[in-house]
């Protein structure tokens, strides 16, 4: 929570005896011309006893979910990727019948240029939030990505804009369609408590690159009554604003 007191923070989240607060890993699929595309992939299922003891990771249920919407992992074109955490992109790779596979062979990842090379070579400052050689390195071998340096158009109704702040180069996709706006965020609006200007989150790398991209969405969902998806809020998932 930052800057935000655990004594306000405490009246709306529950913790355990660790002072842990639960969590989603909420991911969005988006159908349109004819392509799925995924919008991060969640921790993954090769979660080590070290992450496990610390964070208490629930079932990786991601292949499950989407076989529900009859969508096999061969089908998603797309993976766009925030940005490069192992709780968005642990799940790029994933032990299928034992053996480490890409969890989408088909798609083709789209990242930030400057999160890859900041992933790939972190300094002591982002070392402990990447895990290149778990998660990305098979990714890199296959060539199954495309790196973009700034904002870009992925489709008609899909832009994806470079804002920092949580990370080097943290990703957010805004999506408009028929008249509508909606606003994936990742973990620059990462719960409900997180739409107030100030509150940022402690990991990020700069408050004010942040706070620039929140007042950005927020300014523009309030002008369109557009929606945001919160990927980390475990009683709201969209937040529509008013």
């Amino acid at each position: 929570m930052g800057v935000l007191p655990k004594a306000i923070w405490e009246k709306f989240l529950e913790t355990d005896e660790k002072n842990r607060i639960k969590l989603a890993l909420n991911l969005l699929l988006i159908r349109t011309e004819g392509k799925n595309i995924l919008i991060d992939t969640g921790i993954g299922n090769k979660i080590s006893d070290k992450i496990k003891k610390i964070f208490n990771p629930s079932e990786f249920v991601l292949l499950q979910n989407l076989s529900k919407l009859s969508i096999a992992r061969e089908d998603i074109n797309f993976v766009v990727l925030t940005h490069l955490h192992f709780d968005h992109a642990g799940g790029v790779t994933s032990l299928i019948d034992g053996r480490k596979e890409l969890t989408f062979p088909n798609a083709i990842h789209i990242i930030q240029k400057r999160e890859w090379e900041t992933a790939k070579k972190p300094d002591e400052l982002n070392k402990a939030s990447y895990n290149f050689e778990e998660d990305l390195k098979l990714l890199e071998e296959t060539g199954n990505y495309r790196l973009v340096d700034g904002n870009h158009r992925l489709t008609d109704e899909i832009t994806l804009e470079l804002t920092g702040g949580h990370s080097e180069g943290m990703q957010i996709v805004r999506i408009e369609s028929n008249g509508e706006l909606g606003y994936f965020p990742g973990d620059i609006i990462p719960q409900e408590a997180h739409r107030h200007l100030s509150v940022t989150s402690a990991y990020d790398i700069c408050r004010k690159d942040t706070f620039r991209a929140k007042k950005k969405i927020l300014q523009e969902v309030e002008k369109y009554k557009g929606i945001i998806f919160l990927n980390h809020d475990n009683k709201k998932n969209i937040l529509i604003s008013k």
